[in-house]
């Protein structure tokens, strides 16, 4: 998979309105109401980064939950990141 051109992310990043660049890598923080709950966000994001291969950097901050999304072999962002952060964004808010 070919690393996206700086046009083509900043037009995918208006597609996505709680991201940020950082760097190579796209980024959200969630708030949920407890652990518990954002637990049971994350093993569900488990399933759907699964069935497409490919996986997210996850940090767990008690209900808080920082996904950040990279094409590590492609050395950068790629479709494949904002397809996945589209999906978290139905998942997260659906």
């Amino acid at each position: 998979m070919d690393r996206l051109a700086d046009e083509v992310v900043e037009e995918r990043m208006g597609q996505l309105a709680e991201w940020t660049l950082s760097g190579d890598s796209i980024q959200r923080t969630l708030s949920f109401a407890d652990f518990k709950a954002a637990m049971a966000f994350v093993n569900s994001l488990a399933d759907m980064a699964e069935a497409a291969n490919h996986h997210p950097d996850i940090l767990i901050r008690w209900n808080k939950v920082t996904l950040t999304l990279s094409t590590h072999d492609a050395g950068g962002l790629t479709s494949r990141d904002f397809d996945l952060a589209g999906k978290i964004e139905q998942a997260s808010t659906g």
